[in-house]
């Protein structure tokens, strides 16, 4: 298919989407009802350049993985995300390849969370989408292209991190991510995703190389559960981090909760506000 027809249908869908159903501020003034392209591009993770040569049919086919991104970001169901696949020339997606799409349920916990930080990770801990109050949390992640949407990346090669890690806690981190990680890439042997960011990790991380060559098969234990997050405008707070697996749809939810009546909810509370604001004061 022609490259025009995908960006066409990208454009249609994309005006379809009301901002508040993809979890953004509906204040401001607006020309139409669905979402602007900065939008679009910020939730699917490519920059707003890209995304207006897409739309215009100024650009060669999309990848694989920014045809998903854009499918998640537009809310379309199974038959719509096959379709885009295959106006950008690729066939759709199987069952031999990394789960990189936010299935109807999973949607509904996010929905269901919209007041505490959530973020969604695919089986490679590639982040598919953070909530607002992720982001008002740990930092905004509409930015992060390519490799930094990694978290093992982002965790070994040394990339900003809000989060503050003992050497102990950051080897542990480290080595249950990586042993997740070789336990996907066997899960997946056809897919060509996890081979490269493999490669990518053995080329920039000697830490990487060790635990890949040396480490353990498998993740062991549970990594610390208590984190501390040294917050910008309202400080140190210490809240739980639960992973949870969705086993069906091969995806990690990381969720961030703290006690109620302690400050570290208050903090956490007003660091969901301030981000917020600012959010919001971006798009007025």
């Amino acid at each position: 298919m022609e490259t025009w027809e995908f960006g066409r249908t990208v454009r249609r869908w994309r005006d379809r989407v009301a901002p508040d159903a993809v979890g953004l501020p509906t204040g401001g003034r607006r020309r139409a009802a669905g979402l602007r392209r900065e939008e679009l591009a910020g939730l699917a993770g490519i920059s707003t350049d890209y995304l207006t040569r897409l739309e215009q049919g100024r650009t060669t086919s999309p990848s694989a993985q920014v045809v998903e991104a854009l499918a998640r970001a537009l809310r379309i169901g199974d038959e719509e995300r096959d379709l885009l696949h295959r106006l950008a020339g690729h066939a759709a997606p199987g069952h031999d390849v990394v789960p990189a799409r936010i299935t109807p349920s999973v949607q509904r916990l996010l929905d269901r969370l919209d007041h505490t930080p959530v973020a969604v990770f695919d089986a490679t801990w590639t982040l598919l989408v953070a909530n607002a109050p992720y982001d008002a949390l740990l930092g905004a992640t509409t930015a992060w292209r390519g490799l930094e949407r990694n978290a093992v990346w982002r965790n070994l090669v040394g990339a900003p991190n809000r989060v503050v890690h003992s050497a102990g806690e950051l080897a542990d981190l480290q080595a249950g991510q990586v042993a997740d990680l070789r336990l996907t890439a066997s899960r997946y042997p056809a897919d060509r995703g996890p081979r490269r960011l493999v490669a990518a990790l053995r080329a920039q991380s000697p830490r990487f190389v060790e635990l890949w060559e040396h480490g353990e098969p498998v993740p062991r234990g549970e990594p610390a559960k208590r984190k501390v997050v040294d917050h910008p405008a309202v400080g140190r707070l210490t809240v739980d981090c639960d992973v949870l697996f969705v086993a069906t749809d091969d995806v990690r939810l990381l969720v961030y909760t703290a006690e109620p009546g302690t400050g570290d909810a208050e903090r956490l509370a007003l660091a969901i506000v301030l981000g917020t604001q600012e959010l919001v004061a971006r798009t007025d």
